[in-house]
Formats: C-alpha cells, sequence, structure tokens
C-alpha cells in the first residue's frame, strides 16, 4: 500500500492524470491529488515525476518495499526538508518546523551559512542555517531504505537553442502555451484574485485570467510607487485594483513575523513588502496568480544584456543575482571564516554541465537552480503559507521553461530590450506601452527608510548587541552602518541583510 505522507502544491494537470490513471475527475481536490500521487507512484515509480505539472513536494510511503519516497518539483516551488538523527532515522516535512518538533531532532546554528547568506542575502545550495537540515533540491527524488537514503536527480534544465525560428514564431508559441498554463491553474469552481505591479509578467497573467480583481503595493514616496502603473494597468484590461498601501512602521514591525515564518533568514527587503501583500489580500480571497519564472527562464533582468561582455569569466563570480560581499570584506566582519565556503562553489556542477552554451544561457541555468530555489520560491511559498493565501505560478512551468530552453539568447535580450519574444507574446493582450515597459523589479523605499532614527531603532541596538558579537567584529559592522548613514546609500542592502540575519537568530535561537 502507498501512504501520503506529506503533501503541499498544487497538480496542474489533473484531469489529464485522472484520465489515465483510472480516478474519478469530480473528487475534492485533496483526494482526488492524494490519489494522483499513489496511483502515479504504482505506475511509474519514481518516475512519477515526469508525468507530474505543478507545484509540489511530497513524501510517500510504500509499505511494502518499507521505503520512504521524497520528490520535490523541478523549479523548487514548494520546499521539502529532511534531517538524519543520531540513531539514523529521519525526520522530513515541507516545514523546519514540523522537523524541529520531533523526537530526535538537535538544535544547532550552521554558522557556515553566514557566508553564503552575506554575499547572496539568502539560504543558498542545500545546506540551511540549521546544521544537518538538509534541502531536498528541485528536481530530485530521495528514496529512504533501511537507515540510509539515495537521491536520485531526475530533472535539470537543460538548453537546445533552434535557430530555425522567426521572433514572431517565438512569440506565438509562448502565447498558445500561456493560454494552456491559464486553462490548467485552477478548476471553474475556483476563484482567484491576481498579483499586479508594473510590469510585463503580472499584467499578462492577468489579461490572459478571468480574475476580477488585481492586487498592488504601494508607498508613499512616489518615485518607488508602482502602484500607480499597477491600477492603470488593471482598468485598460477592465479589473478591479486593490492598493496595500505600506508604511515605514509597518514595515518594520512585521519583519520578526516574517523571519519567523521564512524558517531561514532571507535579506530580500521586497520580502517584507511581499508578506504585508499577502496578509491583506488574503483578506479577501485565498487563491491568488503571481507572476514568477518568466525572467529567470526568458532573460528578463537588465543584467542579462552584459551576459556576452561577461563571456568566460562567468564561472569566476557569477553566482546568481546578488552578490554583495567580497571574500575579503566577510574575513573582517565575521568572527569565525571557512576559506572552503565560497559561494562560487554552489554554481561549479552548473558552469560544468553547461559547457558550450552562451554566456546567457549559463546566467539563466545558474540563476534558475539557485537564485529562483533560494530566494524568490521561498519567499512566496512561506509568506503566503503564513498568510493563509494559496499562490500559484501560471509562467512557472515545464512547459514554458520548454520554449525558453530552445530560444536562442538574441530573441531573449538585445541592446535596448530584455525579454524580447515574451514581451512580443504579451503584446498579443496588453498594450505596448506596457508589454514593452521597462523593467523596475519590486521595489521598495528601505534605502530611505533605514537611514531614518524612527524606525531604525532596532537596527543600531542590533548591530551593538552581544547577541551580534557572537557572528561579527561589531566595530566593522557598525562602520558599515554609518558609512550607510553619512550618505553611502549602497550600503543599505549589507546592512539589511545582518540585520535580518539577526532577527533570524534572535527569534529561533534566543527567544526559543
Amino acid at each position: 500500500m502507498i501512504t501520503v505522507k506529506e503533501y503541499r502544491g498544487h497538480i496542474r494537470n489533473h484531469v489529464q492524470l485522472c484520465d489515465i490513471l483510472g480516478i474519478e475527475s469530480n473528487l475534492g481536490r485533496e483526494e482526488r491529488e492524494a490519489r494522483i500521487l499513489t496511483a502515479a507512484y504504482e505506475k511509474w515509480g519514481c518516475d512519477m515525476a515526469h508525468h507530474l505539472h505543478g507545484m509540489y513536494a511530497f513524501a510517500l510511503y510504500d509499505d511494502k518495499a518499507d521505503e520512504l519516497i521524497c520528490i520535490r518539483d523541478r523549479f523548487g516551488t514548494k520546499p521539502f526538508y529532511y534531517y538524519i538523527t543520531k540513531d539514523s532515522k529521519i525526520l522530513y516535512g515541507t516545514m523546519i518546523r514540523t522537523i524541529m518538533e520531533q523526537e530526535g531532532f538537535e538544535k544547532e546554528l550552521d554558522v557556515d551559512m553566514l557566508q553564503i547568506y552575506m554575499s547572496l542575502t539568502y539560504p543558498a545550495g542545500e545546506r540551511t542555517f540549521f546544521k544537518g537540515v538538509k534541502k531536498l533540491m528541485p528536481g530530485c527524488c530521495l528514496v529512504w531504505k533501511n537507515g540510509e537514503y539515495k537521491i536520485n536527480r531526475y530533472w535539470k534544465p537543460e538548453f537546445k537553442p533552434d535557430n530555425s525560428r522567426t521572433l514572431e514564431q517565438w512569440a506565438d508559441e509562448i502565447h498558445s502555451t500561456v493560454e494552456l498554463m491559464m486553462q490548467e491553474v485552477k478548476t471553474d469552481e475556483e476563484t482567484a484574485e491576481s498579483f499586479l505591479s508594473g510590469g510585463v509578467d503580472s499584467s499578462y497573467v492577468l489579461a490572459m485570467s478571468d480574475v476580477k480583481v488585481a492586487n498592488s503595493c504601494g508607498y508613499d514616496e512616489e518615485r518607488f510607487d508602482e502602484s500607480v502603473l499597477a491600477k492603470q494597468t488593471a482598468e485598460l484590461l477592465g479589473r478591479e485594483c486593490r492598493k496595500c498601501n505600506i508604511t515605514p512602521q509597518a514595515y518594520f514591525d512585521i519583519v520578526p513575523y516574517v523571519m519567523y515564518n521564512m524558517e531561514l533568514p532571507l535579506g530580500d527587503a521586497s520580502a517584507i513588502a511581499f508578506a504585508l501583500g499577502c496578509i491583506e489580500t488574503a483578506k479577501s480571497t485565498k487563491l491568488c496568480y503571481s507572476g514568477e519564472g518568466a525572467d529567470e527562464f526568458f532573460g528578463g533582468y537588465n543584467m542579462y544584456r552584459n551576459a556576452e561582455r561577461y563571456g568566460d569569466n562567468l564561472p569566476t563570480f557569477y553566482v546568481g543575482n546578488t552578490n554583495i560581499m567580497k571574500e575579503d570584506e566577510k574575513q573582517r566582519i565575521l568572527k569565525s571564516y571557512n576559506p572552503d565556503v565560497l559561494p562560487i562553489n554552489l554554481a561549479k556542477q552548473i558552469y560544468e554541465e553547461t559547457q558550450g552554451l552562451d554566456p546567457l544561457s549559463k546566467m539563466s541555468a545558474v540563476d534558475i537552480q539557485i537564485w529562483l530555489e533560494g530566494d524568490i520560491y521561498l519567499n512566496v511559498d512561506k509568506m503566503s503559507e503564513a498568510a493563509g493565501l494559496e499562490i500559484r505560478m501560471p509562467l512557472t512551468d515545464l512547459r514554458v521553461f520548454d520554449i525558453a530552453s530552445r530560444m536562442p539568447s538574441k530573441f531573449k535580450v538585445d541592446q535596448e530590450q530584455n525579454k524580447v519574444a515574451f514581451r512580443t507574446a504579451a503584446s498579443k493582450v496588453i498594450p505596448d506601452e506596457i508589454a514593452f515597459r521597462k523593467k523596475l523589479g519590486f521595489v521598495v523605499p528601505i534605502r530611505i527608510w533605514l537611514a531614518d532614527d524612527r524606525y531604525n531603532s532596532d537596527v543600531k541596538a542590533k548591530f551593538s548587541s552581544d547577541m551580534a558579537a557572537k557572528f561579527f567584529n561589531l566595530d566593522e559592522i557598525n562602520a558599515i552602518f554609518d558609512d550607510y548613514i553619512n550618505g553611502n546609500s549602497d550600503n543599505w542592502r549589507k546592512v539589511w541583510t545582518i540585520y535580518t540575519f539577526l532577527v533570524w537568530y534572535e527569534e529561533y535561537f534566543v527567544k526559543r
């Protein structure tokens, strides 16, 4: 008998799977997806992952074989963790706190992870900040039997450019595939809302959906406030748009809530705003769409236009979207420094696997496997879960990535524009001024707020605390903070990354 021991997610192609596996399609979602998982394993074994589309992480127990089978989706949209106890038992789950509550768990900080965090601002790779707690990485299947486990990597992103097609042909394929995604992303009985920024991704998802209400985040500081663009987009598409206005006080007040529910520290300043947006949106719906995935698949970041210039140097420095501290600076700041723990090591295997590809494809491969999993999807999953909101990401799908994997880089970025083919596809249903609008990112006025004495008192206190002195040379981190206050606004990321770690550490190792 196959039993579902742990599951979080949404199986997108459930209609086809029910037909193939002989499952009644009119079952409730929970029962339907449980039956899909057990029947799929009985039919395909661990190869079942090749047949599932959607967002998922789960554990199955096969009592006949006495095996535990744990699988995480290709892109890592849902987390999965495991821990081996001293008496050789496996603890596992989609939440670290679930593992912490089980017999045999011993809480200890993995201090080496600070070196990764101080550069990347997120917990990248297999290790976590809890010693012994590991992530099952995206596209992997873990089988536990007789006190031992084996991990099989069933999928990895591969790029095989096809130069035989035109820009319009690529745009047409993107558009028809997004149409399919929007048919699968929910059932007719479900009602959803959508997150909306001023960018093309969320605008495209909204335009292709039957959503009547969009949700945006905004600020009193006009130059950071994308909600104005979001409202204009919603009006053009005939939809209502609600705004969650984020004040600096609300932003700083919720940081401990975010770090606790994130379970791992995250120095991405947009995560705090996103948490507030999730809480507000959950007041009116329990299901919401979001547009993650397209940037990494189709060349959406402005830095991708520098890919050719980086060329052969990429494996020496590029480990993802952020890299805010070099090794010499970390050696000065940290009380404990391990020269063998280098962020670039996380990408070595990816560069080996992408030898011979063009620089943009290499950057995409790195960001899909490191940045998306470690930052973007962690944030979306944890903050939505904490708010009681389910988020589905129509653009994060193997069938969407399949197009990007075959598309030559010249249709992703050029000298003037990023995400060229994707924007061309979106322009079929949204005006050009939206489809080809310059990428802004999810901007937050934290660079201003962090210098304001009305809001940074906790930052100052933590930077001079005994808790901080366990990990940092206080003179060094306060010099960074003072330099920021005195006008070097680029230092705000360093300040924020140190601060969020300290807030997280206090939540998990001081208060509890």
